[in-house]
């Protein structure tokens, strides 16, 4: 059987140049560090609809993440349907259930006490949106052949980044919701074998009485959050 000739390289100009002269890169840095301090996590949803197109627009700027070897191993469910929101609800408060009856232990559940968090999760059924996310560990082929994917978790954890980013840049709140384990996804959201489910995102406007945990808004300051190893004389 005549081998499968490798894919070879080939360069294209740099597609697209958005840089800015110095100090307007200041200021546009500045200005998305301040709109971005204006995120956050919510629990508390409005049932204002929420258009697909919005929510379609908002996962293809994930998609556009960089990747290992750009394998791009990711995959995104869109879930608006109220029956589907119903089941994976109550399969995470059963997996809830078991984290804060025992599973978690008394350090992790002291360290979440400020964040107010319980078994409970009304918002998977309130917000007009769920997008699941998935990580594939594996490509499969056209002929079913495994395709290996590198630097998978990091990977999906910058298409994740930028996925909330994107809600938050089109008005809508979201909330990083990872019951543990989350197996019970793959077959409410018809998934195959190679895909790990990472987190669910229940996406929409925030409820006129939507609060957040107070000690959310306590971040670490600069000097402990960065190092800079500059030489010369600046």
């Amino acid at each position: 059987m005549p081998k499968t000739p490798k894919p070879a390289y080939h360069a294209l100009p740099l597609p697209d140049r958005v840089q800015l002269p110095a100090p307007a890169s200041l200021a546009a840095a500045q200005a998305f560090r301040d709109y971005m301090r204006k995120r956050h996590s919510v629990r508390d949803y409005a049932p204002t609809p929420v258009a697909r197109e919005v929510i379609e627009a908002c996962i293809a700027a994930a998609a556009s993440a960089p990747s290992g070897a750009n394998r791009q191993p990711w995959h995104f469910v869109a879930v608006a349907d109220p029956v589907l929101k119903a089941r994976i609800r109550a399969e995470a408060e059963a997996e809830e259930r078991a984290f804060y009856e025992g599973a978690a232990g008394d350090e992790w559940l002291a360290a979440l006490e400020p964040i107010g968090t319980g078994a409970k999760k009304p918002h998977l059924e309130a917000a007009p949106w769920l997008i699941v996310v998935f990580a594939q560990r594996y490509g499969i082929g056209p002929e079913g052949k495994r395709i290996k994917h590198y630097y998978v978790p990091e990977s999906v954890g910058i298409a994740v980044g930028v996925l909330i980013a994107a809600i938050h840049h089109a008005g809508l709140v979201c909330l990083e919701h990872t019951p543990s384990p989350m197996k019970f996804l793959n077959a409410a959201c018809g998934r195959p074998e190679n895909e790990k489910p990472v987190m669910i995102l229940p996406v929409g406007y925030p409820a006129p009485h939507a609060t957040v945990p107070a000690a959310s808004k306590i971040k670490k300051p600069p000097e402990e959050v960065l190092t800079v190893l500059q030489g010369g004389s600046g």
